[in-house]
């Protein structure tokens, strides 16, 4: 088995060294780049499993990349950032980031956060000969086998986190799950992050799927709970 491929943007040289050589002792092979333009055509054109990618960059800040890769690719992109404001983390989110993770931060929870997203994107992929499973919930189709999902047979460009997310809750119809129940269940590991992680993906999840986000039909809000999928 080949390799899977880790791309580090980051413009401090000491942190990109380290987070490099451990990589490799977990046997990832590792590009680096030191600048927001540079990582971006690395990102492009090498085609990583993975892109560690650090918010504050010169040239091009991390924000600019992330929605420059998002445009053509559902790469895995965990966002590394030295800032404890919210908006930061949710902006990362908000632009299609999977992940994000605060500095200072330990190595063994940066390596299985690399991990546990890099699996989910071979499990995707294994599923791709698979045949359909197609669920319908009113003008909704869900094939749950193929990670696809169309509204009025229009296909939605859902990033795989938001498609998990949307699986998980229409395979569970009618049930409540509180964000904890959620982070737990879908990110599918140890998640350190807080629960704002999943409004914010909820939120773009209905920015997609819903005809008016702020009157949503199919992924609703429990007050004080948390969140379910109902039919419409």
């Amino acid at each position: 088995m080949e390799p899977k491929k880790v791309l580090i943007i980051e413009d401090e040289k000491s942190i990109s060294d380290i987070i490099k050589f451990n990589l490799e002792k977990e046997s990832f092979e590792v590009d680096t780049a030191f600048d927001g333009q540079d990582g971006l055509a690395k990102a492009l054109e090498n085609s990583p499993d993975l892109i560690l990618l650090d918010v504050m960059l010169p040239v091009m800040d991390g924000f600019a990349v992330c929605k420059k890769v998002r445009e053509t690719s559902t790469v895995p992109i965990i966002m590394l950032t030295a800032k404890e404001e919210e908006v930061d983390k949710v902006l990362g989110l908000e632009l299609g980031a999977d992940d994000y993770i605060t500095k200072p931060f330990g190595m063994r929870e940066l390596i299985a956060r690399i991990k546990a997203n890099i699996r989910r994107t071979e499990i995707v992929d294994s599923l791709q000969g698979e045949p359909a499973d197609v669920q319908v919930f009113g003008n909704l189709e869900i094939d749950m086998n193929r990670y696809e999902a169309r509204k009025d047979g229009i296909s939605l460009e859902l990033t795989l986190r938001e498609f998990e997310l949307l699986k998980y809750l229409a395979e569970r119809e009618n049930k409540v799950f509180s964000r904890e129940q959620l982070l737990e269940e879908v990110w599918g590991y140890e998640y350190y992050g807080d629960i704002r992680t999943v409004d914010v993906t909820i939120r773009r999840l209905r920015e997609k799927l819903e005809d008016d986000s702020s009157e949503p039909q199919y992924v609703m809000t429990k007050r004080g709970i948390g969140y379910y999928f109902r039919r419409p």
